[in-house]
């Protein structure tokens, strides 16, 4: 599956500091962030919960100490995908690791029992259940262990939103692996869920390393539904030669999606949980390959895939809560360059995703707390004001000043006082019966007759044309704005509307004034694309444009002939470095960084061959 690593007798970095190794292997000249900190605690035998947003450098506060301490690392993961990624990326570095897993064949699990026993094994990376198995148990403790690192701890928590029972279970490590200091690591985690993720973990006595979860590399825009087809291939025009992810509800709509994209000629491909398990494996080998494709899938796809170059991920329906979203964006752009972020929204959104929350079977306390993460998530979507402000702020990460690269903050939303609409839409919902949708409240505003409107008589009504001045998407809006400020409720399973008193009575009573985005005259304007604009090649000159198409073009056949990930070789972000930097020999490709030790002598002259090419061709 892999390229074979060197039989070199694990423990050969110890005695070196964390910063040689870090530079020595990784190719890094310095930590960022928060990583020292992390690594100096695990290196003093001490536990530690680190929340970073992803493309942080997560992976390096526990392999960095893992090889500097005695003994092998220990990485529990629940992502196939994920493990097998940081093997092969490992491996291309000198490090021998390995992954325990139900999808290894024979010969690689004997190969892998063979090198544990023989003390190869630097580190080792292990899915729970395989884990807490008996026979693995009992083959571990007999190892030398320098540090277990427990990999999105979110999922022990039953507050996360990809909460994993197995998880609970890790809370008897200390038992089998007394005195190896633990590190718990996540990207995603409120405060209820960090607390939750301690006592789960038996770790009362761990420091908590948060770093911001702020990402200043996605612009990050939210708009509402006006022909969403349109506006997802804006967005996927600009990235036609990357990767993109595209969020849908259900597994019908990733296929319907996935067939019109391709009608109009885009690599696109559906993953949901209900394909069989070929079809998911072809699927996720396209998506890895590294080559240019848009996946159109469910939450069942992106947790655990390591690909840093994916350019755009785009919801055509709205997540439930923000730290679902924010686990689904953060798979975007995790190599630091510029992505995109869309969410697409609508009032039936809202309604349909309010409407089975109340219907839900969970315990009442449960539903208190699901049902204010939707509200958070729908507050967002509103939001007249920084967009990555309000995301942090379910976090509980206080920013002072506004991002400067979320639509919000880059074309200010205009509002007015919707006062007077917003009566009128309350009042239509009232005399229609508090039993319709939008659609037919809409119609009723704008004296657009149909048959179900006259067998209602509706079109008698008093507020029959009241709302003629303004169009469709007008209504939609403030519709929608007042199902987000709560005025508006789902009436039943079918997109039914009805009035919340508490919020409905002093609006019509016209006690209080009611501001609102300007949302459809935004978009009959086309004012605001929500974008990046140009992508990563359009930004490099000519002369470093060429020499990174070269290089990635370089990077497909190593990769395809290794039956790795492109990335696992080098990054976008490493190879534009070099394309920028023109290094002429090894000692300075060697200062690239990105490029360490093991990938130097590797790749080295290739890649100093492909820029000579590229020069003599010019």
């Amino acid at each position: 599956m892999f390229p074979s690593a060197s039989d070199s007798e694990r423990d050969r970095f110890v005695g070196l500091s964390p910063t040689e190794v870090l530079a020595r292997v990784f190719g890094f000249p310095a930590f960022r962030g928060l990583q020292e900190q992390a690594v100096d605690r695990v290196m003093a035998g001490e536990d530690t919960l680190v929340l970073m947003p992803t493309g942080g450098g997560k992976s390096v506060c526990y392999q960095v100490p893992a090889l500097c301490r005695t003994g092998m690392g220990l990485v529990v993961s629940p992502l196939i995908a994920l493990m097998d990624d940081q093997v092969a990326a490992l491996r291309q570095l000198g490090i021998n690791a390995a992954a325990l897993h139900s999808e290894l064949d024979g010969d690689e699990a004997s190969r892998i029992r063979s090198d544990l026993f023989a003390g190869r094994i630097d580190l080792l990376y292990v899915s729970p259940e395989r884990l807490l198995s008996p026979g693995t148990l009992d083959r571990l403790s007999r190892q030398t262990i320098s540090v277990i690192a427990i990999d999105e701890a979110h999922c022990i928590s039953a507050w996360g939103h990809e909460f994993r029972p197995e998880y609970r279970a890790l809370q008897t490590l200390p038992q089998h692996f007394p005195s190896v200091p633990r590190i718990a690591l996540t990207a995603t985690a409120d405060p209820r869920t960090r607390d939750d993720i301690l006592t789960a973990l038996a770790m009362p006595e761990a420091r908590v390393l948060s770093a911001s979860f702020h990402r200043p590399n996605l612009m990050i825009s939210a708009r509402p539904k006006g022909g969403e087809m349109k506006q997802l291939v804006q967005v996927l025009d600009r990235h036609r030669d990357d990767a993109s992810i595209v969020y849908c509800g259900s597994r019908a709509r990733t296929e319907r999606i996935a067939a019109s994209l391709r009608e109009k000629g885009y690599p696109a491909c559906a993953f949901h949980a209900g394909l069989a398990p070929m079809e998911k494996r072809a699927a996720l080998h396209r998506f890895r390959s590294g080559e240019p494709i848009v996946m159109v899938a469910t939450i069942a796809f992106g947790m655990g895939i390591d690909r840093p170059d994916v350019r755009a991920v785009v919801h055509l329906d709205m997540p439930a809560s923000p730290e679902a979203y924010y686990q689904q964006i953060g798979r975007a752009g995790r190599d630091g360059l510029p992505a995109d972020v869309l969410l697409l929204y609508g009032g039936e959104d809202m309604s349909r995703a309010r409407y089975w929350l109340d219907q839900s079977n969970a315990p009442e306390s449960e539903k208190r707390v699901m049902r204010s993460r939707l509200e958070a998530m729908i507050a967002f979507t509103e939001s007249t004001s920084c967009r990555t402000r309000a995301l942090l702020a379910c976090f509980a990460e206080t920013m002072r000043e506004p991002c400067g690269h979320c639509d919000n903050c880059l074309q200010p939303v205009p509002t007015f006082d919707g006062t007077e609409a917003a009566r009128k839409v309350l009042s239509a919902v009232y005399r229609t019966g508090q039993r319709y949708g939008m659609v037919h409240v809409i119609s009723v505003l704008r004296a657009k007759l149909s048959d179900n409107i006259s067998r209602a008589g509706h079109d008698r009504l008093s507020v029959w044309g009241i709302g003629k001045d303004h169009s469709e998407n007008f209504w939609r809006s403030v519709m929608r704005q007042l199902i987000a400020r709560g005025a508006l409720m789902p009436g039943n399973e079918h997109g039914g509307l009805r009035l919340n008193g508490d919020v409905a009575r002093p609006i019509l009573r016209d006690e209080e004034k009611v501001e609102l985005r300007e949302d459809a005259l935004i978009a009959e304007k086309g004012a605001r694309s929500g974008g990046q604009g140009d992508s990563i090649v359009d930004q490099l000159t000519d002369e470093a444009r060429e020499r990174f198409l070269a290089l990635k073009k370089w990077r497909l056949t190593e990769a395809r002939e290794q039956e790795i990930p492109p990335y696992v070789i080098f990054h976008d972000a490493t190879l534009r470095d070099i394309a920028l930097e023109c290094p002429d020999t090894l000692d300075q490709l060697g200062d690239v960084r990105g490029v360490g030790g093991s990938k130097l002598t590797r790749y080295g002259d290739a890649v100093l061959e492909v820029l000579a090419d590229i020069g003599a061709a010019r």
